[in-house]
């Protein structure tokens, strides 16, 4: 009897622990970029291969690139593996374009003490932010139809985009935002279970009595892709490059070029996942045209001055990105602004100093005796002798020479120049 009673406890072990509920988590935390996509991506990726029931995304972000927010909402409407998000811990946000993500999501949850909201779009002017009519009414639609997919209140959701609505977790779940409040994830895991999710039609029950969490960690991929697609780290490769190529095809040199080229690779690779203001690419495409002609018509700085101006103010207004955080249009402009000043006055300055330089060297030798003035000592037959520069030089000329002549030097060949008599 002990032995069955024994079997039977094991048994039930090891069924529970069969029937236990597998629950992939990965964490949103800070700005929203190419590598919050990719690392949403990963957790989808295991999620599918461990057969898990549910994907929990833990949310606290103050907004990011439309782009990435784009992909990462787009795979949570499409999941067919029912997907929660929550904002938690305490204190934490949910905002801009964080609030796309938590309304798309199967179940939507918030601990206390959070919030969720304020996803007004807002297109900078770069002596200020404003809000554009166009972008205000596309980003709108886009988050009605999210709502609409997930029978959220549009009304109350439309809000956070056109008045800017900000709501606390209380607030959004009496209005109907969010599903659950929860304050812990123990508590969030009691409420869910016995949830009904609706996934491609069918009703899913979700069962929560005993879980298996699997946390998906940052990969090197994840790391790399959040850097390169920080449109400050983008901005700063951009200028470096692109003043490293420049500055090794005037001062030909393996590391000049190496790194430019390295940089500006990096730099577009970066780019690429960033709304672009087309404006500011014209503007960088003056700066350089402005900069080459610098260096090869003598214009005393002024074209290297309106290059450094183009250069600045194109970086300055690169970016179009209206679910920022409103802090990103408050720092970014002067940091950006400093920088490419910074690096543009001293790299233009060492290029003009530079080609000045070689056209002082070019009349070093050989050529520096051209345009210099002497004077006839003996000429006969297009041939002769002159005192140039305190030295006395074998002459030929086409022109008929007499002693005492003041000649003018036109060309070296050798040891033997060429002149032309010098004419007031």
């Amino acid at each position: 009897m002990k032995k069955l009673l024994v079997a039977l406890i094991i048994f039930t072990i090891f069924a529970s622990q069969a029937k236990a509920a597998k629950i992939v988590e990965v964490e949103i935390n800070g700005e929203i970029n190419e590598g919050t996509a990719l690392l949403i991506d990963e957790a989808f990726d295991i999620a599918k291969k461990n057969n898990a029931d549910v994907i929990l995304i833990v949310l606290n972000t103050p907004g990011g690139l439309v782009k990435s927010t784009k992909k990462i909402v787009s795979e949570i409407l499409n999941s067919e593996i029912p997907v929660v998000a929550y904002v938690y811990p305490k204190g934490a946000f949910s905002a801009s374009a964080g609030s796309f993500i938590l309304i798309s999501a199967n179940i939507a949850a918030m601990s206390n003490g959070t919030s969720v909201g304020a996803a007004t779009p807002i297109v900078s002017d770069y002596l200020g932010y404003r809000v554009e009519n166009k972008t205000v009414n596309y980003i709108a639609s886009y988050i009605r139809s999210i709502a609409e997919n997930r029978n959220r209140p549009v009304d109350i959701v439309e809000k956070f985009v056109t008045e800017s609505l900000s709501l606390s977790a209380k607030e959004a779940y009496e209005k109907g935002v969010i599903d659950i409040l929860a304050d812990s994830k123990e508590d969030l895991f009691k409420k869910l279970n016995g949830k009904v999710v609706a996934i491609n039609g069918k009703n899913v029950m979700l069962s929560f009595d005993t879980i298996e969490i699997t946390k998906v960690k940052k990969t090197p991929q994840v790391s790399i892709y959040e850097i390169l697609s920080n449109p400050q780290i983008a901005a700063i490769l951009f200028i470096i490059g692109l003043y490293g190529l420049i500055f090794g095809f005037t001062s030909p040199g393996i590391l000049p070029e190496t790194v430019g080229v390295i940089c500006l690779i990096l730099s577009l690779f970066g780019l690429g996942f960033l709304s672009l203001n087309y404006l500011s690419i014209i503007l960088i495409a003056a700066g350089i045209l402005f900069l080459i002609a610098e260096l090869l018509t003598p214009t005393y700085g002024v074209l290297g001055l309106a290059s450094i101006i183009c250069m600045s103010l194109g970086l300055v207004m690169l970016f179009q990105e209206p679910l920022m955080p409103k802090s990103f249009y408050k720092t970014f402009p002067m940091f950006i602004a400093g920088i490419t000043l910074g690096i543009a006055i001293i790299v233009t300055f060492l290029l003009i100093k530079i080609v000045q330089l070689k056209k002082v060297k070019s009349k070093v030798g050989g050529d520096a005796i051209v345009g210099e003035k002497g004077e006839v000592i003996s000429f006969k037959d297009g041939k002769g002798f002159a005192k140039v520069r305190g030295e006395i030089w074998k002459i030929k000329s086409d022109e008929n020479l007499n002693e005492g002549d003041e000649v003018i030097v036109v060309e070296r060949e050798g040891l033997i120049l060429h002149v032309r008599k010098h004419r007031e």
